[in-house]
């Protein structure tokens, strides 16, 4: 089956209650960290806080959704998961990034950051690789709805590339160069 994102959106004819967030988040101020530890040609520390850094992003990822599920939208408020459990994902909804299997296509960072106003809030900018700086930044959307999954695109062939530009609004050479690593063709 050729399976969406949006096969996970309750439509609003269905009349069923449903939500969808988005999310952008960052650990701050290791920089000047790093760049010492670079002076001191300490390799190990640097890369010990780079990979703390990352890891604190990504929990407070996790924090957030939690919170979304149980407080915020409340659709499962009762949920007490392990550790172990979180780890594995046990939990109702999804929580997909630009970039990812499921949505492959960096530049849709663009409408989330501007959605969620990330570089003001968060102080998050995208690079012109569409990498996020600070390094140690997470972005994606929330889904809650109970058949949410994970799930890889897989690879496209250059019909869907070009009706893809096409509602984009954007030039086949730049969908191409963006969409490279699922393409069926060369």
């Amino acid at each position: 089956p050729n399976i969406s994102l949006t096969d996970f959106i309750a439509p609003e004819s269905s009349g069923k209650k449903d939500h969808l967030g988005a999310f952008a988040v960052s650990i701050h101020g290791i920089d000047k960290h790093i760049k010492k530890f670079e002076e001191q040609h300490d390799d190990y520390n640097k890369i010990i806080l780079q990979a703390l850094a990352d890891r604190f992003a990504e929990a407070f990822a996790e924090l957030l959704h939690m919170k979304v599920r149980t407080d915020e939208w409340g659709y499962v408020a009762e949920e007490h998961l392990s550790n172990d459990q979180l780890i594995r994902e046990e939990y109702m909804g999804i929580r997909p990034a630009p970039g990812y299997p499921a949505c492959p296509d960096h530049t849709e960072k663009y409408k989330l950051f501007d959605l969620l106003k990330a570089q003001e809030h968060a102080g998050i900018m995208l690079t012109e690789s569409l990498a996020m700086y600070p390094a140690s930044s997470v972005c994606g959307w929330y889904f809650a709805n109970p058949e949410s999954k994970y799930f890889g695109v897989g690879k496209i062939e250059k019909d869907q590339v070009a009706d893809y530009a096409s509602r984009k609004e954007m030039s086949l050479d730049d969908v191409e160069r963006w969409l490279s690593p699922i393409l069926e063709y060369k």
